[in-house]
């Protein structure tokens, strides 16, 4: 989460004599001083002494012992800068304006964002006050927060004036109200309008009694007292009726709240909420804060948690408005509309199984979000941050993360089996193989399905679910293009789960190029690989290779080639059999299930015509049979 701040730094400028050094004096001493010295030394209040329990360091400016250049260098350090005035002398009351003023935008530039707190010391030598002058100083000067009067000898409004200059910094309110036009600015409506979406939990535009309630409890760590509630209804009615309706709370009505909250003095409320959803004091929104970005060290990889996925499910039903089980791309719109911008693109309806409008449905939905945590899960975070996950998640002291890294691959081979549940097969071949047709097999589509895709919104990578001895997985296909066998391949590349070689089986020279990229990257690994030889509904043509497919499968101990049609209906067979090698790497006996039917079928033992298969079934049947029997009258 994000850092909290250290400590405050309130520095005091003014004219000789107006009394800054006993106001820093009395404030410690709690009595006016005697003898006052020309500039007090630098002091801290501990955070325990403090309103906002932080460290508040208050430092003096005295022109009779700094100059010019040290004066600079404390503008820039300070937090918040607190002009001194004497009420009984009007000559540094315009100075305040002539030359105190003009003198912070010089130094720190014009449009400096550091508040300013006007003092009017020494109020005890006056029966009136001086703030119908100050009023329009205010009106000119957007960085002057407030202005207290005060009198360092009776100690008048001592505490509340570097309360002031405290609450300054922590709660600004030049990023939240627009002093001119008297309402909140833009950029705090938009904040509070995404926050409002985020808390919406049914999405229909009102903010219940039980959504407000879960807000209170998430963004002030208590419930509402019995009452309250109604009462902030009512007030909320009557400066903005449409602010209620149907007994809950709009957007609008959200948003009169706040603003009565800033013009009523409570900034801290308003900033509260703000920070609970990550926003910095200059309204940009932060998601590191909310969500720690995953990194995951070479060899490991990101995934969804538990936590992570039934978060997903609950924006999916939320968005899902109509109850279709699909997202059109309004609500797909709908749904990432309180990130900065749409983070998915036309890529996604050729990266997961679609409906058959083409919609993303649930499957396909959940499966880009194991494809954004595998290949970017920094994203991944902060995409999830900007969709509320902080808020929504589970409110528990160690509350889930939604990513997880899992563990080096270099511990999976070793045991030869992997606890993930998304696994990365990189696809490689020379070009016109047919790789990209073979992902998109994947998703059930076919080579005329492919050629009414647009070549921009042709994805490197396809994912879907497959089943590996009875558990939901995820396989992850990554589409690379390697011009030549002499092209290298990323560290990231060649270290995904599972390796696909792809060849033309027509073509006699198109398998050479994959056995060249084996023999260079990964015949010395122990990553799993499978070649497979596209094309095969064309005359199967022998290859102008040393060794053919077989043999060379043979000789480097790899599965056979797998033969696969691009005009066939598409089927998951070969992509379970790659999931397989991923989830049990280096353990040929767990791959071989998927291996024996083929084998059969090449003995004449399977496929269409079986009869001989039947025959011997049968022969061994009545075989078993007869020994029963003997054994049987022979016991008898």
């Amino acid at each position: 989460m994000k850092k909290s701040r250290e400590e405050v730094r309130i520095l005091l400028i003014g004219d000789r004599n107006v009394g800054k050094t006993s106001l820093i004096l009395s404030l410690v001493s709690e009595e006016f001083p005697i003898d006052v010295p020309s500039r007090a030394e630098e002091i801290t209040i501990p955070a325990d002494l403090t309103p906002e329990k932080v460290p508040t360091c208050i430092v003096d400016y005295s022109s009779v012992e700094q100059n010019d250049k040290q004066l600079e260098r404390e503008l820039e350090r300070a937090d918040v800068v607190c002009v001194v005035y004497a009420v009984d002398d009007e000559d540094s009351l315009d100075s305040v304006t002539d030359h105190w003023l003009p003198l912070l935008r010089v130094t720190l530039g014009e449009d400096h964002k550091k508040p300013v707190i006007l003092v009017g010391n020494k109020v005890d030598m006056i029966d009136y006050s001086t703030m119908e002058a100050v009023m329009p100083i205010m009106n000119d000067f957007e960085e002057i927060e407030t202005c207290v009067e005060c009198s360092a000898r009776n100690l008048k409004n001592i505490s509340e004036m570097f309360y002031f200059a405290q609450k300054a910094v922590l709660h600004p309110s030049a990023p939240l109200w627009n002093y001119q036009e008297k309402d909140l600015t833009e950029g705090c409506k938009k904040a509070l309008g995404l926050i409002f979406k985020i808390c919406d939990m049914d999405n229909d535009g009102i903010m219940s009694d039980s959504e407000l309630a879960r807000f209170q409890r998430k963004c002030f760590n208590m419930d509402l007292e019995t009452g309250t509630l109604d009462s902030l209804k009512a007030v909320v009615m009557k400066n903005c009726p449409e602010g209620i309706q149907n007994n809950g709370l709009t957007l609008k009505g959200f948003i009169t709240l706040n603003s009565l909250f800033i013009q009523r003095g409570r900034h801290e409320t308003t900033w509260t909420i703000l920070r609970k959803f990550g926003y910095a004091d200059d309204l940009s929104l932060e998601p590191e804060a909310l969500i720690p970005p995953v990194i995951p060290p070479p060899g490991s990889t990101a995934e969804l948690t538990h936590a992570g996925t039934d978060f997903l499910l609950q924006m999916f039903a939320k968005f899902d408005k109509d109850k279709d089980q699909a997202l059109s791309p309004q609500e797909l719109v709908n749904l990432f509309s309180t990130c900065p911008s749409m983070p998915w693109g036309a890529e996604i309806y050729h990266q997961a199984v679609t409906t058959e409008l083409g919609w993303i449905g649930l499957p396909g939905f959940v499966a880009l979000w194991h494809l954004s945590a595998l290949t970017t899960p920094e994203k991944c975070c902060e995409t999830l941050a900007y969709l509320g996950y902080d808020y929504l998640s589970p409110s528990v002291a160690n509350k889930p993360a939604p990513l997880a890294i899992t563990k080096d691959k270099k511990v999976d081979l070793a045991k030869r089996q992997t606890s993930k549940s998304v696994y990365s097969c990189l696809v490689v071949g020379p070009r016109d193989a047919g790789k990209t047709t073979f992902c998109q097999r994947f998703l059930g589509r076919n080579a005329s399905d492919l050629s009414a895709i647009p070549r921009s919104d042709l994805p490197s990578c396809t994912v879907n679910s497959v089943t590996v001895y009875g558990q939901q997985k995820h396989l992850v296909l990554i589409d690379t293009d390697v011009m030549s066998a002499q092209d290298c391949l990323s560290q990231k590349e060649t270290s995904c789960d599972v390796i696909c070689l792809v060849y033309d089986a027509s073509n006699p020279r198109s398998f050479e190029f994959c056995a060249r990229i084996y023999l260079r990257y990964f015949a010395t690994t122990q990553l799993p690989v499978l070649v497979v030889g596209n094309k095969s509904d064309k005359a199967v043509v022998r290859q102008d290779y040393i060794l053919q497919p077989e043999a060379f499968c043979a000789k480097h101990k790899l599965p056979p080639p797998q033969k696969l049609s691009t005009i066939n209906t598409p089927n998951k067979e070969i992509f379970v059999k790659l999931a397989t090698m991923a989830a049990f790497p280096r353990f040929q006996a767990a791959w071989m299930l998927f291996y024996r039917g083929r084998h059969l079928k090449q003995l004449g033992l399977g496929g269409e015509d079986s009869s001989l298969m039947k025959f011997a079934i049968g022969l061994a049947i009545l075989a078993l049979g007869g020994v029963a029997a003997f054994k049987y009258y022979a016991s008898r």
